[in-house]
């Protein structure tokens, strides 16, 4: 069994109902997922121990939230090289974060990411539910379960 952490960083509660959803599509894949918010990690430390890392973040004016920002250049110390990564969040209207975080983790830290960033402006729109559980699956089948 391969364990995931998922970090992330929210506003509303939206970048949370994603990454509790992403965490669910883990553990029907029978993968364990640990949920965590981004305010939760302290060093790069509690990065350990982990085959796979998911981070996500809401996209406020154009940008990640503050604490995603300072959590990515922690992230830059924890040796996640070749680590199978994936990154997913809300937005209301652009969606910039979800992306700069996936090549962040692709290009900086040289993750072995999923096919996509997933993208949602709410869990609860347009089949946000199944998305979220099926990236969670996506990161499972490219764990090797």
């Amino acid at each position: 069994m391969a364990k995931v952490l998922i970090v992330y960083a929210t506003r509303s509660g939206g970048t949370t109902n994603i990454a509790e959803l992403i965490g669910e599509g883990l553990r029907i894949a029978g993968q364990q997922a640990n949920v965590v918010s981004v305010k939760d990690v302290k060093s790069e430390a509690d990065l350990g121990g982990y085959d796979g890392y998911v981070f996500g973040s809401a996209t406020y004016h154009g940008e990640m939230l503050q604490g995603m920002k300072t959590f990515l250049f922690l992230t830059e110390k924890a040796a996640l090289e070749g680590k199978i990564g994936g990154s997913f969040g809300a937005y209301g209207w652009s969606g910039e974060a979800i992306d700069r975080i996936f090549e962040t983790m692709k290009h900086v830290l040289k993750m072995d990411m999923v096919g996509d960033a997933l993208r949602l402006k709410s869990s609860s729109l347009g089949g946000g539910q199944q998305m979220a559980q099926d990236y969670g699956l996506e990161i499972a089948r490219k764990l090797g379960a």
